[in-house]
């Protein structure tokens, strides 16, 4: 049987225009999850769509409340939308465990970007910001218990970077003409052509900037 949780969408206007959009919401955050799940960088947040697939999701759970019991598509329709809440919560889950794991290296970066191009939600921001006080005032804490010797940390210690570097598994949606891949052990560069629908598996450094315009999808 098909399930097609958009069916549960309360539709005002034109029924099919709604469907698509919400059909294009879960899209999109579906490949944005997958995308933060396989990049080793945190990428500029989804949370518009994030937000507004939670309140579809609120949508549908009233009108599954307002469905017969011995409907046979409810439970099934329950699944499909627990489906829904475990991509979103893994997302979310897993750009938290990037803020924790690079807070300096993130919080610097996103010091150096305009508001328009902020990677991180304002709520991600103010963790990130509360989560580096934190651990610095736990370290000074330790430090203070330590021998002279031993009391003084290094701030450049303190920042772990993502390995940029590490090889991803992709695949294209568009047509790519240049795609520059460095040989770090030959100090060499090699310039590739990604055909549209064409599977890769290469440097992350070298598809990045295609990631974050949605031209390739990591897999």
């Amino acid at each position: 049987m098909d399930i097609d949780i958009l069916d549960l969408i309360d539709d005002e206007d034109d029924d099919n225009q709604e469907e698509m959009t919400a059909q294009k919401v879960l899209q999109i955050v579906e490949r944005a999850w997958l995308n933060e799940k396989f990049s080793p960088e945190i990428l500029p947040h989804q949370t518009d769509y994030v937000d507004c697939l939670l309140e579809q999701i609120k949508g549908m759970e009233d009108n599954l409340a307002k469905l017969s019991k011995t409907d046979p598509k409810v439970d099934l329709h329950k699944l499909e939308m627990e489906r829904i809440k475990f991509v979103i919560t893994s997302y979310l889950r897993t750009r938290l465990k990037k803020i924790e794991y690079f807070c300096v290296s993130v919080l610097e970066e996103e010091s150096n970007r305009l508001e328009a191009d902020a990677y991180l939600s304002p709520a991600e921001l103010k963790f990130a910001k509360e989560f580096a006080q934190n651990a610095d005032n736990h370290f000074d804490t330790i430090l203070r218990h330590m021998p002279q010797l031993y009391n003084k940390l290094d701030m450049n210690k303190k920042v772990i970077k993502p390995n940029l570097n590490s090889f991803v598994f992709l695949k294209c949606y568009k047509h790519i003409d240049s795609v520059i891949i460095q040989n770090t052990l030959e100090s060499q560069e090699e310039e590739i052509v990604l055909e549209d629908g064409s599977q890769h598996l290469m440097p992350y450094s070298s598809v990045a900037e295609f990631v974050k315009k949605g031209a390739v999808q990591l897999i």
